[in-house]
Formats: structure tokens, sequence, C-alpha cells
């Protein structure tokens, strides 16, 4: 089973994205136990207090190092993470790569920003990883946990019902997905191209190939520029 811990400032973001679906299905065979843990719980003082304004000035609340160092110890005390994460605008992007890596792991620990961010001093000092899920700003970290941990959780196997699913997905080889489709087999005059309907299972592999070269090149050709 792998376990995923997430210190977050909003917990309740986080309760829909792990109740349904296929995470849901992951939970409910043992695969995978999502665990989310109120970082006001660890609040200083009669008012909990997790944020306070920032050195130097300017604009916006900064998450204070005494709760979340206590969190992170209290957690980090009962069982060793294969990472500690930070979701952070600034971190590396999230990519396929990193997602299968990440679904061999155990145990990881996910840290959820909130405001402008995180005292600098965790990520010195227990930050073992920093993940972006794209070049824009969020409210808050919870989101971006929410993603990381469905596509990393996806990758467990026994948690799709075909495992070869997860292998056909786009980025899996730098390349996008070939177009898909179902019945009917006729659709407002628009037809499913002869070949999949065809049986010949090796010529079908290879026009889905050659539909995914032609769709990352119209569409991603960084992607191939990777090579």
């Amino acid at each position: 089973m792998m376990r995923i811990d997430i210190i977050a400032v909003v917990p309740d973001l986080l309760a829909s994205p792990f109740s349904h679906s296929i995470l849901k299905r992951a939970s409910e065979k043992g695969l995978l136990h999502v665990n989310v843990i109120d970082l006001r719980q660890y609040g200083i003082g009669k008012y909990k207090q997790i944020d306070d304004y920032q050195y130097g000035g300017g604009a916006g609340m900064v998450l204070k190092p005494e709760p979340l160092a206590q969190a992170i110890r209290e957690l980090s005390a009962k069982r060793a993470y294969d990472e500690v994460i930070y979701l952070t605008p600034d971190g590396e992007l999230l990519n396929q790569s990193m997602a299968n890596q990440l679904s061999l792991g155990k145990n990881l620990l996910l840290i959820c920003g909130h405001y402008k961010g995180i005292d600098e001093r965790i990520r010195q000092k227990y930050v073992t990883r920093e993940i972006s899920i794209g070049d824009y700003v969020l409210s808050g970290g919870e989101l971006a946990a929410a993603v990381l941990v469905d596509a990393v959780g996806r990758l467990i196997p026994g948690v799709l019902n075909d495992e070869s699913s997860a292998l056909s997905d786009s980025f899996q080889d730098n390349l996008l997905a070939p177009p898909v489709y179902t019945r009917p087999a006729e659709f407002e005059g628009l037809e499913v191209p002869a070949i999949l309907l065809s049986g010949h299972f090796a010529e079908i592999d290879k026009w889905r190939h050659a539909q995914s070269l032609e769709r990352t090149r119209e569409r991603r050709p960084d992607l191939m520029e990777e090579d």
C-alpha cells in the first residue's frame, strides 16, 4: 500500500477529490491511503495561529515555521518518507515521468502552501522536493496536491481495472495519445476510421503510433525536441 500524508490549511478542499472514482476505488482496494492533516491543529496559542506578516514588509501572509515543523516531525517519527514535497509555483514542473517515479514509493508527505507561501527555513530544512503543476498561481496548494495524488495514485499496480491503460496515456513515451472512438460507427456524418474496424491489431497499433506522432508534432513539438 502507498500512503500519502497531506498537510493542508484548508483540508475540506480535499474531501471530494479522494471520495470518488479511481482514488476512492484505490482506497477501498487497500492500495492507497490518503491522510489529510489540518495544519491548524498545530497552530500557536489560543487562536491556533499558523501565519504571520512577512519580514521586510509587503502584502500577503506567510505560513509560520513552528506549526509546519511540529507537524513534519510528528509525522516523520511514525514513518520514513520517500519524499517530503512542497507544492509551489516555483518548483519543478510535474510531468508523467515524475509521476511514474513517485508511484514507486511507499510513503509521501505533501505540504500545501497558502497565502504568500511557507517560511523559507522549512524549505531549507525539511523539504526534499518542490513540485509545481503549472506556470500559474492558485489560492493554495490543496488543489495542486489533489492533482499530484491523482497522477500518482492511478499508476499504482491494481488501481486501474486495465493496467495497460496507463501505459498508453499521453506523455508516457513523450507523445500525445492518438484520437479515440466508440460506438456508433457513424455520428452526424463523421465515421470511425476504417482501420479501427478492421480487426488487424498490428496495423491498428501502427496507425495509432502514426497518429500520436502527427498530433504531437502539431500540438506539442517541444515534446519531440526532448528526444
